[in-house]
This record gives structure tokens, sequence and C-alpha cells, in this order.
């Protein structure tokens, strides 16, 4: 559960953290005009913001030169509660440039930009710059406006370095990152440079967000893989700390569309459509104009439709809302060409005078219009090639109440794992099997049709964008008072002074030591076991201890024999290998521990699978070596262990 208390009775804060504040800045004469922009976060926090005092941290989306202006239009954000950061001088490179032209291909399974050699101000390393400045003013706005006990809730990946800079400042801050974009498998992410640098700040947050299991999968074995660290159920392990990984699936707001629908405006827009798509099955497509949702595979696999089914040629229409973004940017321009190439030729093939085939709109309709087309679609075609969710889809099935259309969703779009039992699902790569479940959906029948809308929007309107918000907010709650718990349990630190007091009057010591972290030397996430050595600055001391007759030291490691010999042979001391299977004196042979009547049967099998050339050609960063059970007697250890004191203390007695 959320925590709502705070000081003297109030509501604790939040500060949520993205680039874009949630509203539209414009300046009106000597005044500025302010719209609040409806749906994505504003939605997701609608549970979040009736129980703690919410404030919004972001870019304003306006340049603001004078000191002046910038004071007048930050006293407007503030009725809002939003609170703005002029990125001024490096936002082109942060933001176009590392965010969008660096960070957005690699999270889309996309390759790196060609950096170019005669653009010597805008390199990879001026624009890698520019995000870690931009990320400390954002650092420089929150702390300017933090109180002791406040919330920080960072959004996406234009703040990867933010969790590491304000646990510097102060690291009993509760923070949390929800990343809205996919996340791609560790082959693509390695790609990355300063991969390392960004994979450790963001693992400073308390509590890291993703849209699917998929995208939490991929981001823990990437850690476990470049950094070196463990992954478990609950997340990822650094040094003792554990970051916890959850997967949010991230909704909408279905009673702002369902009502929207109802509306006489809309009602009006839906009856003008009908009118004038009589007769015909209507396929809805509605996507930025962007490389990764996959607009022109969409087209071709139409065209192929329309080949295959020349009966249907002047019985359907596609209609396609391709919003514009990044008009600047030679890719897109490319891409904008090319789809308009593919509606010119396939109208000129299949249309008529009377009848087009395809409505192609390069623009963004008003709120109401786009209820309007999602609810008289028979078909809503979804042909993204990497995406993080795509609340389109949502949205189409929120409108659908009347006409439970089919929902044909690509299987590389987060909403796959969340819409899936209700869809469609195609590979938008495979132009021949979207073109057959555009024929699937168009001739299925009523029956079926209901069953998958029901069981959709059933999905849709549970999960919706405020239960998003609501369960991050609460796992965030329950992770702090769970690592609250964890310090509570942490041993109090070890009296030194009367350790050593009670240490020197001693006649009969026992120290055991483990060696891998303990005594090696300093090690990469790459040191392999059989590289492990002793540290040079410890052997003089090591020494003494040993050769102390009232002190009996024991090396105690998961290591094999033959680097505990080769380490520590000539050291007057015990030797425990593969934690305690095998003990022995320095100077003295190997004796092995274990328990008696213990069935080994299944060894050889193991032995075949976990050793030669199979396992070093197929597991990644391995090597042979032959460690005798160890795995099998870690379950024996504590016994091992005891049944071992015994021959120990032969040497104090």
């Amino acid at each position: 559960m959320m925590t709502n208390d705070g000081a003297c009775g109030q509501r604790q804060r939040l500060l949520v953290v993205a680039n874009r504040l949630p509203v539209s800045a414009k300046k009106t004469g000597e005044n500025w005009s302010l719209k609040m922009s409806p749906g994505g976060l504003v939605s997701g926090l609608l549970g979040v913001t009736a129980q703690l005092d919410t404030k919004w941290v972001g870019w304003p989306g306006v340049d603001v030169n004078n000191e002046v202006e910038k004071a007048a239009l930050s006293k407007s954000l503030a009725e809002v509660k939003c609170i703005p950061v002029f990125l001024d001088e490096v936002f082109d490179q942060y933001y176009n440039g590392y965010c969008n032209g660096i960070l957005w291909p690699i999270l889309h399974h996309m390759e790196l930009p060609q950096e170019d050699p005669h653009d010597t101000n805008k390199t990879f390393q001026t624009q890698y710059d520019a995000y870690k400045k931009a990320n400390r003013m954002f650092l420089d706005v929150i702390v300017e406006n933090y109180e002791e006990g406040d919330i920080v809730w960072c959004h996406d990946y234009h703040l990867m370095f933010l969790p590491k800079y304000l646990k510097e400042y102060n690291n009993n801050i509760k923070v949390g990152w929800f990343l809205h974009s996919p996340f791609p498998s560790s082959e693509v992410y390695k790609t990355l440079p300063s991969r390392s640098e960004l994979l450790r700040s963001i693992l400073r947050a308390d509590l890291l967000g993703f849209h699917t299991y998929d995208f939490a999968g991929h981001f823990k074995s990437t850690c476990t893989r470049i950094l070196g660290v463990e992954a478990t159920h609950e997340g990822v392990v650094d040094q003792g700390r554990v970051t916890r990984v959850a997967v949010f699936p991230i909704g909408i707001d279905p009673d702002r569309f369902i009502r929207t629908c109802k509306l006489p405006e809309a009602t009006q827009q839906i009856n003008e459509l009908k009118e004038r798509f009589a007769g015909k099955k209507v396929i809805l497509g509605v996507d930025r104009l962007d490389p990764i949702k996959g607009i022109p595979k969409k087209y071709l696999a139409f065209e192929k439709f329309l080949e295959e089914n020349p009966n249907w040629r002047h019985k359907v229409v596609l209609v396609q809302i391709a919003v514009p973004t990044r008009n600047d940017v030679p890719e897109y321009r490319k891409l904008k060409d090319q789809v308009h190439g593919l509606v010119g030729r396939i109208n000129g093939r299949f249309g008529s005078v009377s009848s087009l085939p395809i409505h192609h709109l390069d623009c963004s309709v008003d709120f109401s219009y786009l209820c309007a087309l999602y609810a008289i679609a028979d078909v809503m075609l979804v042909t993204s090639l990497r995406d993080g969710m795509n609340l389109v889809s949502f949205e189409f099935v929120a409108c659908q109440e009347a006409k439970k259309g089919v929902l044909v969703l690509s299987e590389s779009a987060g909403a796959a794992q969340s819409l899936g039992a209700g869809a469609l699902l195609v590979n938008p790569w495979n132009v021949t099997e979207v073109s057959s479940a555009i024929k699937e959906a168009l001739i299925m029948p009523a029956e079926e049709r209901e069953k998958r809308y029901r069981v959709n929007f059933q999905y849709v309107y549970i999960h919706s964008a405020k239960k998003w918000g609501d369960d991050f907010m609460s796992v965030l709650d329950d992770t702090m008072a769970e690592s609250e718990m964890q310090l509570r349990k942490i041993p109090h630190e070890l009296p030194q002074q009367d350790m050593i007091q009670r240490y020197s009057q001693s006649n009969n010591r026992l120290i055991i030591l483990g060696f891998n972290g303990t005594l090696t030397a300093p090690m990469s996430s790459q040191t392999k076991e059989m590289d492990l050595k002793l540290n040079s600055e410890l052997k003089g001391t090591l020494r003494a201890l040993c050769n102390d007759p009232k002190t009996t030291v024991v090396v105690l490691s998961r290591s094999g024999r033959d680097i505990l010999d080769k380490n520590f042979g000539k050291y007057n001391m015990w030797l425990a290998a593969e934690n305690g299977r095998f003990l022995k004196r320095s100077t003295g042979e190997w004796v092995t521990n274990m328990p008696q009547n213990m069935n080994l049967d299944w060894v050889n099998g193991a032995k075949m699978l976990n050793s030669g050339e199979h396992k070093q050609e197929t597991c990644y960063n391995t090597y042979v070596e032959d460690q005798s059970l160890m795995h099998q007697l870690m379950l024996f250890e504590e016994t091992i262990l005891l049944k071992s004191m015994p021959l120990v203390r032969l040497r104090g007695q």
C-alpha cells in the first residue's frame, strides 16, 4: 500500500520527472497560456495524484532564453504543479542527438547511425556529454525543489543517469525509473558506447519498471553479461545491493474513450464516416510516421491482399493516420517519400475515380474524430516492427462496443503480450502472413469477433493507466519497506577494540578466510576461476598469521584443489576446497569428507554434460575444470564444515 502520511498530516510528495512536461506552453501577448495534455502519464497517475501531492518536472517544450520570461513561465507552470527544466544550449545534442539518434535506435533493435567524420561539433562523445549535462540540469532543478521524504519517479531513456545523480545527492531518496520503450537483447545493447556506465546508473534506482517480461528479462541478462552481476527473480544484485526489477504493463483511461464516443460531436462524426464508407469494410491504421511502426510493410501486405483477392478490391478501404515526426531528419523524410510512393502505386493499380483503396493522412486528428474512426473500423491493423507497448491497440478496443471489430496486431509490439488472446497476432516482416490475417479478420464470423472483443475489452478496462500508476507506486513503497527491514537485520558493527583485546589475550585462535573476493587480487567480470591469484599486498600479513603458533588459519573456498595449492602451498595453514569437500594441511595430503551413503548415480551423466569441448562451444565465457561434484556438495556444506572442524582443532590442542 502507498503511504500518504507526511509531516504535520500533509500528504507525501511525489516528483514525476520526464523529458517533457504534460503541458503545452504558448506565449500570448505578455502572458503564457498553458494547455494540459490528456492521456499518457497524466492518466496513468490519476490514482496516485489523489493520494500524493504530485509535482511534474520536465522541459516545457519551448526555448526561453530571457531570464524574465523564464521566471514568468515558471510562475504560470507552478499554478498547474509543473516545474520547468530549461535545457537551453544542450537540448539539440541531448535530445535530437543522444536520445533520439543513439539510444532510440539501440532500444528498438536498430543499428547505430554512422558518425559523420566531418562534423566535429556533433560526435558521439559531444552528444554523450550533452546527455549527461542535461541529466545534471534535471538534478539541479529537483534539488532546488526537493523536500525530505519526497518520492522521485523518473521516466524513460532520456533520464538514465538521473537515478545515479539522485542517490549521490541523497542516498535515502526513494527513486523509481520506468522505461516506456522496449529494452533490447544484450547482443544489441552491447554495441552502445558507454554501455556499462548507463547500466550502473540505472541500477542505482530502488525500482525499475518495464512493460513486458521480455523487456525485463533482456535487461537482467544484459546486466549479467556486461556487468557480471547476479540476476534473480526479484531483480539485479550488485555487491549485495538489490535493485528490484518488475513488470508493469501500461494502459489507457478507457472511460475517456467510451464517454467521447457517446458525445454528440463524436456521434455525428461516426454517422458521417459510416455514410462515406457505406458498403465497404474499413481497415484502420494509426501510427507516428516512424521507421519502427512498419507502415511500408502494412501497405505491401494490403497490396498483396488486393492482388490475391480481386473480389475485395472495391469493398474495402484502408484509412491510415500517419502523424508526422522529426521532419528535419533525412531518414524520416526518406520514409515519408517511400510511403507516399507506395500509396500512389497501390491507388493507381486498384483504385478508380470514385474509389481509392488507401486514404493516407499525413497529420494528426482531433480526439473526437479519432474516437469516431476507432468506432467505425472493422479491422485495426498494427504492424510495428518494434514497439514498447502501442496503446493505439487499447484505444481501438475501448471504442469498439458497437462494432466489435478485429485487432490484427504485430507480435513485436509490447501490446501482443497483453492483448494477444483476443487479437490475430502476425509477424510484421512476413507480408504474406499479414495479408492472410487481413482476410481472416474481414470474414471472421460475428460470434468469434464478439468473443475476441470481450476478452480484450476486459483486459483494457481492468489494466488501465490508473492501475499501472498505482501498481508501480505500491511496489516502490513495498521495495523501500523491505530495504529498511533488511538494514535492520544487518549485524551491529564489530567492536574492534574489544575484539583486538580478546585476540591478544587468547592462546587458541581460529581464523576462517574466504578466497574469492576476500584474498584475491582485484578482479574484473571477465576474470576466470583458473586465473584467481592471492593479492600480493596481503602476503606478508597472511604469512605472519600462519606462523603464529597460537593461530590456526583456514582458507575455505569454492575453488578446486589445484588453485588453492598453487596460491597457498607455501603457507602453514589448512585448506578447504570445493566448499569443504576436500581438506588438508598445506603440507599434507588432501582428504575427502563426503557424507556416507550419498547417492552418486547421476555423476557420470552430469560430467558428460558439463565437460569437454561441447560446453566450451555452447556456453558463453566457460572453461573446463573438474570440480568433483561441487554443486551437489554445496547442499551439504553445513554438514561437511561441521565434520571438518574437529580436524582443524587438532592443531590447537
